[in-house]
């Protein structure tokens, strides 16, 4: 079970680093730009603060293990639809570019080893 225990603290880290560091803190401005360009220009920093607190409840979330399944399903599809319209409408202020997208399918299929492939491994 420790296998599954450092994935789940490595995705949970993840999202606070995100979330807290890059978000709330707005250590990285670029969070900022992506906002302001898909959602809007004017609430920019109050949207993405909100956006950070929210990754923050993610990581509660994943530490807790409450519906684990569902939480891992939600992660996915988050990752998913916020990196193709990041990709759609703010390629340019990505900070891997187009390549972020591959980034993201990296993260989502780690997601999807911790919770359908080893949960359930007792020599894991």
């Amino acid at each position: 079970m420790k296998t599954k225990k450092l994935f789940t603290n490595l995705i949970a880290f993840v999202w606070f680093i995100n979330g807290f560091f890059c978000k709330t803190l707005n250590f990285t401005q670029r969070h900022q730009e992506i906002v302001g360009r898909i959602l809007n220009e004017k609430y920019s920093r109050e949207i993405t603060f909100t956006i950070g607190i929210l990754e923050i409840l993610m990581t509660i979330w994943i530490l807790s293990g409450i519906k684990s399944r569902i939480n891992s399903i939600t992660q996915i599809a988050i990752v998913i639809t916020m990196n193709v319209i990041e990709f759609i409408m703010a390629e340019d202020i990505l900070l891997f570019g187009k390549l972020n997208i591959l980034f993201a399918l990296f993260f989502c299929s780690i997601v999807y080893y911790k919770e359908f492939i080893i949960k359930n491994k007792d020599y894991v």
